[in-house]
């Protein structure tokens, strides 16, 4: 690029091309050789030939294995890649949502060894070897589990976009603290958010949830 740049400003070039260059097309030049530069510097490592986007080593250290609602799963994990992106578009997981994707509404919401976590603050790299459940993973040989039915008994949630997440929470909540106060379970799921703004309904799902555990165990 530096060796363009010298051809364009020597003094018989710009004579050479007065009348028909102007300043917009030398920043055009300038502009189309750096391209140009980059992008073969990219591609090519000085041989001249293509060099591969990933070593080999690389590839086999983006192969993990998680544990995902008592599966072990293999998947292809870039370092990058957060726990919630794995679970939805690797895993098919989908009752993972992705809402603000930087820890402050909860609609990612999953267990990690039995404790709530947001699932896009998470690297799926920094939980190989520890237990993964999401929403998916609640119902047990075909019996819901007591938050589930609770939500089905309240109908708490109204676009239910933030459901899965608050369940999640509600069961983190039921194994912190099984027989909550409306006041205790309200600051327990303070970390999630409802857009439509049903906490009330929401709160009385979870107090469902208390009853139906209690009766259960």
């Amino acid at each position: 690029m530096s060796e363009v740049l010298s051809e364009m400003l020597q003094p018989e070039v710009i004579q050479s091309r007065r009348g028909g260059f102007t300043r917009r097309k030398f920043i055009k030049g300038v502009i189309a050789a750096g391209a140009t530069a980059s992008a073969a510097g990219y591609l090519f490592r000085g041989s001249g030939v293509l060099t591969p986007m990933l070593s080999a080593q690389d590839a086999v250290e983006r192969l993990i294995t998680v544990n995902v609602n008592g599966q072990q799963r293999r998947v292809d994990v870039p370092k990058h890649e957060t726990l919630a992106m794995t679970l939805r578009y690797q895993l098919g997981l989908t009752g993972t949502k992705l809402g603000c994707d930087r820890a402050e509404c909860g609609a990612c919401t999953v267990l990690l060894d039995g404790v709530t976590h947001y699932g896009c603050s998470i690297l799926t790299h920094s939980v190989a070897g520890r237990e993964v459940t999401t929403i998916e993973g609640l119902e047990q040989d075909g019996q819901l589990h007591p938050v589930q039915q609770a939500v089905m008994d309240e109908g708490g949630f109204q676009c239910a976009f933030c459901a899965p997440g608050f369940a999640m929470s509600m069961v983190g909540m039921l194994s912190k603290n099984p027989n909550p106060t409306r006041e205790e379970a309200a600051v327990l799921l303070s970390g999630n958010l409802c857009r439509c703004g049903d906490y009330d309904k929401i709160l009385n799902t979870a107090m469902r949830a208390v009853e139906l555990s209690g009766t259960r165990a």
